[in-house]
């Protein structure tokens, strides 16, 4: 497990946030010694992201699926198993599928539509690790909308610039690969997507614990702009230099990552059955 640690090599600092003052704790990007390591560590973290999910109450039947790459083998991803509720996945039954959709680890089926969209976005950037997707009541109803998040808060201000929305494909279940392949192709530079009449998809070029994080900030920032328009009072907006300013300093993928490791302590102390 990646843990806070005491006396923390300051070196370079990848973020404002990282302590300039040694000794003190602070989580640290682990650092791998073998692939098979780095593996475990890729499976365990979505597994938790799964548990996070559940948490969050972000299940709707079978639908939502996140995915990994794999650390040795790029053209591979692991991904939660069909029809296993968020709330018990866990390492081991996690499934490993390739870009044309077959299982090649793990006893469970892979959902379709995960499928069509991850491995499409995956196939298409090769530099994206993670990608989360799911059916969650304030994303679809903000989705229906088919508008973008405005910088009206600082929350909202870390997506600003930084997320798209889709209209391709918009309401119509993704079960076809060349759906998956329009979606895609909206993923270059952005983190995140709010696929119209859909739902939110988010991605990371660092991991799942970002990709993760993204989205359950992305789902809290749909509720709370559906509450802001429901006021009927006018928003004021973060002026653009200001929310530039914002999603470069608690925005980025190290962010990201770092919003997450509380959400990892918690579930690992909550529900150590995850790592089984």
């Amino acid at each position: 497990m990646n843990k806070a640690v005491e006396g923390v090599n300051l070196g370079k600092r990848e973020s404002i946030y990282q302590p300039e003052q040694e000794g003190l704790v602070f989580p640290e990007i682990p650092r791998f010694a073998t692939v098979a390591e780095e593996r475990r560590h890729r499976q365990e973290r979505l597994a938790a992201a799964c548990r996070a999910f559940a948490v969050h109450g972000l299940d709707y039947g079978f639908a939502g699926h996140l995915t990994v790459r794999d650390p040795e083998h790029p053209e591979l991803y692991w991904t939660n198993p069909m029809a296993v509720h968020f709330s018990q996945v866990k390492v081991s039954n996690l499934i490993c599928a390739d870009h044309s959709g077959k299982v090649v680890e793990g006893r469970h089926a892979i959902n379709r539509a995960g499928f069509v969209l991850h491995a499409a976005v995956h196939q298409m950037h090769r530099d994206i690790v993670a990608m989360c997707h799911a059916h969650t009541v304030y994303g679809v109803a903000y989705a229906a909308l088919g508008k973008p998040i405005p910088p009206v808060t600082q929350d909202a201000a870390v997506f600003f610039e930084d997320h798209v929305v889709i209209a391709d494909e918009g309401g119509k279940v993704a079960v076809e690969e060349d759906a998956g392949h329009k979606v895609a192709a909206a993923f270059k530079g952005v983190k995140a997507a709010i696929h119209q009449n859909h739902g939110l998809l988010t991605c990371s070029r660092h991991s799942i614990d970002a990709a993760a994080f993204w989205f359950i900030a992305l789902e809290r920032l749909c509720h709370q702009q559906l509450m802001i328009d429901a006021s009927g009072v006018p928003p004021k907006p973060v002026p653009a230099e200001k929310a530039r300013y914002s999603r470069e300093h608690v925005g980025n993928e190290f962010i990201g990552w770092l919003h997450f490791q509380p959400m990892w302590e918690q579930l690992v102390q909550a529900q150590p059955d995850l790592l089984d």
